[in-house]
């Protein structure tokens, strides 16, 4: 498996920008598909963004599409969750995952195995 770390959450104002990174170790990062996911409080964790290994399928949750896009270094093993427009229902624990191949239902996040610990991000209205 590969391992995640998540970092770049924090407090914004609604309207603003973050930018979450997701390191990798321990496996090739360039053969995997990654994704992003997202928990508020007493709601269940819900897809937000991913693509395939080399990038060339990317996929969107509509309650963020237009306003972030997920992209990925390989060279650095780094993914990233550019996240702009910010609003107060962004508020959520962030997290990024891992597959070997993107999964065909790959908005449901018991297809993906491997987490990272998750990095929250808080927008106030």
């Amino acid at each position: 498996q590969v391992q995640l770390v998540e970092s770049g959450g924090g407090l914004v104002q609604a309207g603003g920008s973050l930018r979450l990174s997701c390191a990798a170790s321990g496996r090739t990062f360039s053969w995997y598909a990654m994704g992003w996911f997202r928990q508020a409080p007493g709601k269940e964790r819900e897809f937000v963004a991913a693509f395939n290994w080399s990038g060339g399928s990317t996929y969107y949750a509509d309650s963020v599409k237009g306003r972030f896009t997920i992209s990925r270094d390989n060279a650095r093993n780094t993914m990233y969750l550019q996240m702009n427009s910010l609003k107060p229902e962004d508020t959520a624990v962030y997290y990024c995952a891992a597959e070997r191949y993107i999964p065909d239902l790959y908005y449901s996040s018991s297809k993906w195995h491997s987490w990272g610990q998750g990095t929250p991000v808080t927008v106030s209205s």
